[in-house]
């Protein structure tokens, strides 16, 4: 590719910075506080940059920056999406555990926002025990000078949902129309959080994709997020259906995302959350459910997903499933988004 070539493309990625000043400095905690036109420019963002790197050109868009990732969990493929993403954008990722740093001895929230907030140009941070991670994200966004950026809390994973809606648009195109089945599935390992299907039950019907949820009744999502997600298909013109029956996401669809959560809504007690998780053995994503959705379904996971329980190794290494296309996606919207935010 000649140097003219390149020069274009980098023009059209800056170009797409600078159309967008209003976002220079803003929180990114859920998709719900972003505006379709915002969020659209970030999804623009992020395919110029997707193809920018498929094509080896620099996209030193943060040079000097740093971002400072503060993980109450661990992570795979949250941590290395966005510290490559930093390192691709010119900056610099710095993971930082409260066990390692002065959060374990006490130090306050305001005290932690405000000293990284002189030393850097964003916050990322990952939290996601039930009643206390969104609260921690919302009182440092409160007190620092620098946008504060969610990679998953106990309500909602917005860089995950960008990801997924990256993927779906790039397999099908337009979006409106399209059937999402959302289910519950059996992993019985440990308790998942609930904000992936949140997450997805409150954007995809505002860009035009009509869902299907399906739980068991002790595994339903917090009263006011369903809620919210009502209210955004209504003004979408879209729908939202909530089933206990497992076969009813699968039935018609053009996209499933199979996953687990814990019910946190129901009870807080693990031991009693792991019993109730073994009572639904037979909620699988399987060969015989994929058959019930249209001939072109295709399957989706955030990962990791728990082989043999939750899904069949047929079908996540089938020929439906996109799960590494839509992982490879967390690097490019939220490549994007640091670049629009910080």
């Amino acid at each position: 590719m000649n140097d003219a070539v390149n020069e274009s493309r980098n023009d059209s990625v800056g170009e797409a910075l600078s159309v967008s000043p209003a976002l220079k400095g803003r929180d990114f905690i859920t998709t719900q506080e972003w505006t379709l036109e915002e969020l659209e420019t970030l999804f623009e963002l992020a395919t110029r940059l997707k193809r920018a790197k498929a094509a080896g050109e620099a996209t030193p868009h943060l040079p000097a920056k740093t971002l400072y990732m503060i993980f109450f969990e661990a992570s795979t493929r949250t941590r290395n999406s966005f510290e490559t993403g930093m390192t691709q954008l010119g900056g610099h990722a710095i993971a930082l555990f409260p066990e390692h740093i002065q959060i374990s001895h006490g130090e306050s929230t305001r005290d932690t926002a405000k000293v990284l907030s002189r030393y850097g140009d964003g916050i990322a941070i990952r939290h996601c025990i039930y009643g206390e991670g969104n609260a921690y994200l919302r009182e440092v966004a409160e007190n620092a000078d620098i946008p504060v950026l969610s990679m998953q809390c106990d309500v909602y994973h917005p860089c995950q949902i960008l990801a997924d809606y990256l993927t779906i648009r790039e397999k099908f195109g337009e979006t409106r129309g399209l059937k999402l089945g959302v289910a519950w599935t059996c992993a019985p390992n440990y308790l998942r959080p609930i904000s992936v299907p949140q997450s997805l039950i409150l954007m995809m019907p505002r860009f035009g994709l009509d869902v299907t949820l399906a739980y068991p009744p002790e595994f339903r999502l917090m009263p006011e997020i369903e809620e919210q997600a009502k209210a955004n298909a209504e003004a979408a013109g879209t729908r939202i259906e909530i089933s206990d029956r497992f076969e009813d996401a699968f039935e018609d669809a053009d996209i499933v995302i199979p996953k687990s959560w814990g019910p946190h809504v129901t009870t807080r007690h693990p031991d009693e959350g792991l019993r109730l998780i073994e009572a639904y053995p037979e909620w699988t994503c399987d060969a015989e459910r994929m058959a019930l959705g249209k001939s072109h379904l295709i399957y989706m996971h955030p990962l990791p997903a728990d082989r043999g329980r939750e899904v069949t190794d047929e079908v996540i290494d089938g020929p439906q499933s996109v799960v590494y296309d839509e992982a490879e996606n967390r690097l490019h919207v939220q490549k994007a988004l640091m670049a629009l935010t910080m």
